[in-house]
């Protein structure tokens, strides 16, 4: 069975740094790179056109889109596709619990789902040190994405982790742990 990866969260909650925790700890575990279609930052994202997004939005393979920062993010069916080649488990960043359960029932695989957290005061003072120009709209989306659990008290996670007080390595550790303890090869 393919399996992957969902790490909610707010900004700077640590989904990037727990991804490259995963990745150095076992090279199955693949950043999943969403499609983007705006401006702005484009490391970490594949970028695309209103035109690819509308030709997606045709066939059905857009899983799940969500518009922030005054841009378009897709998890997209041929993505998550390639994503999974190899036996690989792709690691998906989502801020919405909307999307986390639009990805699950319209892209069903085994998914361990996992939300990261982290103090309003620790986004912004990671936001700042990792060079964001827009910490302010980080700040709202944390607001956001507080409202957003409460919104949704029964939302299920296999695992709960406080960056604040967890290392990226150990929370690495314990997400490894449920994807093997809940993989068909374990």
């Amino acid at each position: 069975m393919r399996q992957g990866i969902l790490l909610y969260g707010p900004p700077a909650a640590g989904k990037d740094t727990i991804t490259t925790a995963l990745t150095e700890l076992d090279a199955r575990y693949v950043p999943f790179t969403r499609l983007k279609v705006g401006t702005g930052k484009t490391e970490g994202y594949r970028m695309g056109t209103p035109e690819q997004l509308a030709a997606l939005e045709t066939r059905g393979d857009v899983v799940y889109r969500n518009d922030r920062y005054g841009n378009i993010y897709v998890v997209d069916r041929p993505g998550l596709d390639q994503a999974m080649e190899g036996d690989r488990a792709p690691v998906v960043h989502l801020g919405q619990v909307a999307g986390m359960e639009q990805v699950t029932v319209l892209f069903p695989v085994h998914w361990v789902r996992v939300l990261l957290w982290c103090s309003k005061e620790t986004t912004a003072r990671r936001s700042a040190q990792r060079g964001d120009t827009d910490t302010a709209a980080r700040l709202v989306a944390w607001d956001a994405t507080q409202v957003d659990l409460a919104a949704h008290p029964r939302a299920q996670w296999e695992l709960r982790v406080d960056t604040d007080a967890t290392a990226p390595r150990e929370a690495a550790q314990r997400i490894d742990a449920i994807v093997r303890t809940t993989s068909p090869r374990s």
